[in-house]
């Protein structure tokens, strides 16, 4: 697969016009980590005084620079701080030796860069279980040096594409006190998604000021609400990694500022929804919105077992109404149901309520529903308030297609 797939259906028109953000700069370049003539290693280099905050995958076999990250957040942010990503390879399951290749990228940015290798960030996407030929990358880091701009933020989410079919990208801008505050982000990700943390890889940048706690506990909070929400095929990576910086740049302090993490919030949910339009061989873009849950925990529960079904994600792969397979997620997930007060519609079409199909129920109405690109489920569980909304995609024949040889 050296070339990329087929743009999905599901993916927008094209990748958005994104603002600079003040105090970041990016580039790329075409290392060879896998394939020749592909652009897999990017580079992204922050002003002294950003704050960097970072959520990642809780799998226990996560990988070398999944670990290196966790154990450099919190350092001090008057160095300012370097991000380098490649693509082709993952360098997770690679013992030592993956070790060894993140110090010894580490070591090379830092060099070129003068930062501390303390603030050099560092992630791997792509096949597990390979060495990472880590000496290709470190002979492109003065070209990557040298390319730094503030406008190439496009060249970036292009670099770090693996099975994407488009480069994802969000922004937005928010006033506080008279002044703007900007915020943008880039993702990948298509296959093996069922965050744990957050999800795949995910950078967004902004220039507003926060300190390095206040940081992390905004983005832990975000990222339940959007990455967490989501699955493409209930696989978590061993490489997901979301990353956060604030270069302060602005000047304005949005600790405690509402507007501002509502506008963060709705970056990470346009990416996190990107990431779901593009999952390997999607048609459809579902939403399933839980009510009526015991708890808001017991509503993620069962909007999760839902996305995650095969056979629920395969009728709807079919265009088929089997409003049972729902029935079926919700008794499976673990979660209080009482089968007799459950309510269950796709879309408007109330398919089902009080344990039984609903009486003005016609099949012809939901069929011709479930042809739409877009499609949501609404459960309701009649058992207190809690909710919750996930969103997921179909489950096609190009999803078996494209992982079958995903390593050839």
């Amino acid at each position: 697969m050296a070339q990329f797939l087929p743009k999905s259906p599901l993916a927008p028109a094209r990748f958005p016009d994104l603002p600079e953000i003040q105090g970041v700069r990016f580039s790329s370049v075409a290392a060879g980590v896998k394939y020749q003539g592909r652009t897999d290693v990017m580079l992204a280099q922050m002003d002294p005084g950003t704050t960097v905050a970072g959520v990642f995958t809780r799998s226990s076999t996560r990988s070398a620079p999944v670990r290196d990250c966790q154990a450099k957040l919190g350092n001090d942010a008057q160095d300012g701080a370097a991000i380098l990503v490649n693509s082709g390879n993952s360098n997770a399951f690679t013992g030592h030796i993956g070790q060894t290749s993140v110090a010894e990228i580490t070591a090379a940015v830092a060099d070129v860069t003068g930062l501390p290798e303390t603030r050099v960030f560092t992630a791997s996407t792509g096949v597990i279980g390979e060495p990472l030929p880590h000496d290709r990358i470190v002979a492109k880091i003065g070209e990557l040096k040298d390319g730094l701009s503030e406008t190439r933020i496009k060249d970036a989410a292009q670099a770090i594409m693996t099975t994407d079919t488009f480069a994802k990208g969000a922004s937005a801008l928010v006033e506080i006190d008279g002044q703007t505050v900007t915020i943008a982000g880039i993702a990948k990700g298509s296959g093996m998604i069922a965050p744990d943390m957050a999800t795949m890889l995910v950078y967004i940048f902004t220039d507003a000021k926060l300190n390095a706690d206040a940081l992390q506990s905004m983005l832990a909070t975000t990222c339940d609400r959007t990455f967490n929400c989501i699955t493409v095929d209930s696989d978590t990576s061993t490489s997901d990694s979301l990353m956060l910086c604030a270069t302060g740049a602005s000047g304005v302090d949005v600790t405690g500022r509402d507007s501002f993490v509502a506008a963060l919030e709705t970056v990470m949910l346009e990416l996190s929804h990107q990431v779901v339009r593009d999952g390997e061989g999607a048609t459809k873009f579902v939403e399933i919105q839980i009510t009526g849950a015991a708890s808001d925990a017991d509503a993620k529960v069962h909007g999760l077992s839902i996305a995650n079904s095969p056979l629920v994600k395969t009728a709807i792969a079919g265009e088929d109404p089997n409003w049972g397979r729902v029935v079926m997620a919700i008794g499976k997930s673990g979660a209080a149901a009482d089968r007799d007060l459950l309510a269950i519609s796709f879309g408007d079409v109330l398919v089902a309520e009080k344990g039984w199909v609903s009486p003005n129920y016609r099949e012809e109405d939901a069929a011709e529903l479930m042809k739409q690109d877009e499609i949501t489920i609404k459960v309701d569980l009649g058992l207190g308030q809690g909710h919750a909304t996930v969103w997921t995609c179909d489950l096609t024949h190009g999803y078996i297609e494209i992982n079958a040889d995903y390593r050839s």
